[in-house]
């Protein structure tokens, strides 16, 4: 296994430059730390951020870059003041890996809003090496930074819930919206979108898909559990959904308007945005001030809060819906997940692939 005070080569797939085209690299880990586990990555979930990321859509990538940062793995060996793991635990690990543990987001447990927290990957860590995601044999993490899998979850379920399912649970929790009885949408049934219905149905809310189009009508409402689908190119069903729901997940990561949706909510509704836009929204003042409605947003959510949804969905029996790929698929993968053509979110199993040639 190596000794701790060594660093270990590892190979991974990483973008050389924007055209986010991934291809073997291989680089050395950091020591491990005091509180350090060394992670067999098993599995890995691919977000729509690692497209950003890897093409640079928001002007801040740094190459080589391995993305990946819905981790699953086995723990080989662990520092030794770790006390929360043990080699042979199956954890996870999402989407930061440090923060300063000083401020007030770090001190109120919400550390995923700290101004100097780390990214899994494209970042720099606290030694000033590059930070690297899950699309490679091994991480090395601090323990605060991973979670439990519980024995009960699938561990390639359990990928996609680490960024998707934890970013929907979060806002759910945060904004007091998980009462049984409540009325909800989901706008855009993606990755996270998908798991915003199962999650939230599992709360014993009445559950709306809203789309631009009737093609995932079938899929929303037979295979997920919806109650409602909603086509919002259609005038008629929009006007008649009107001041009907108490929140909207809106997990649509390009440009769209936010008038239609804001006049579906109810007094005091919640127009809550998860996806990620490089360019400015719009809406008009009144469509929220003669409702007091709001619209906020949301980003994934605490470590304690990501150990939530995994223990909820294992006693729920929520599992994501995935497609299982290799690691000489991963490109395609993404060029297929660019163009919405996954049903619903793509898993890496990495243990099982060969790519170090």
């Amino acid at each position: 296994m190596g000794s701790l005070a060594s660093e270990r080569t590892v190979v991974g797939l990483a973008a050389k430059d924007a055209t986010g085209v991934l291809s073997p690299y291989t680089y050395t880990l950091r020591k491990t730390g005091e509180e350090d586990v060394v992670v067999k990555v098993l599995y890995c979930g691919i977000c729509h951020t690692d497209i950003h990321q890897t093409k640079n859509h928001l002007s801040m990538s740094n190459y080589p870059m391995v993305p990946g940062h819905e981790v699953v793995g086995e723990v080989i060996e662990v520092g030794p003041a770790v006390s929360k793991f043990q080699p042979g635990d199956v954890i996870g690990v999402g989407v930061i890996v440090g923060c300063c543990r000083t401020c007030t987001p770090c001190k109120s447990d919400i550390e995923q809003y700290c101004n100097k927290r780390i990214w899994s990957y494209n970042d720099v860590y606290t030694d000033g090496k590059p930070t690297q995601g899950g699309f490679a044999s091994t991480m090395i993490v601090d323990q605060k930074f991973a979670v439990k899998i519980p024995a009960g979850l699938a561990p390639e379920q359990a990928a996609p819930l680490l960024c998707a399912g934890v970013t929907v649970y979060s806002p759910l929790k945060h904004f007091g919206l998980m009462a049984p009885g409540l009325r909800g949408a989901i706008l855009g049934l993606g990755g996270v979108g998908h798991m915003g219905v199962k999650i939230a149905k599992a709360m014993g809310h009445h559950v709306t898909v809203i789309s631009s189009s009737d093609k995932k009508k079938a899929e929303a409402m037979d295979h997920l559990g919806a109650d409602a689908y909603l086509v919002s190119s259609d005038a008629a069903q929009m006007a008649a959904a009107a001041d009907s729901l108490d929140y909207i997940i809106d997990t649509v990561p390009v440009f769209h308007p936010l008038e239609p949706y804001l006049s579906l909510l109810k007094l005091d509704g919640k127009l809550i945005l998860l996806g990620v836009i490089n360019e400015p929204l719009q809406f008009v003042s009144p469509m929220v001030m003669l409702g007091r409605k709001a619209i906020t947003g949301s980003f994934i959510g605490s470590m304690t809060e990501t150990q939530e949804v995994l223990e909820f969905c294992a006693k729920k029996g929520l599992t994501s819906t995935i497609e299982m790929v290799k690691m000489d698929y991963v490109n395609q993968a993404i060029e297929r997940l660019e163009r919405n053509d996954v049903r619903y979110r793509f898993v890496v199993d990495v243990a099982g692939s060969k790519f170090e040639s």
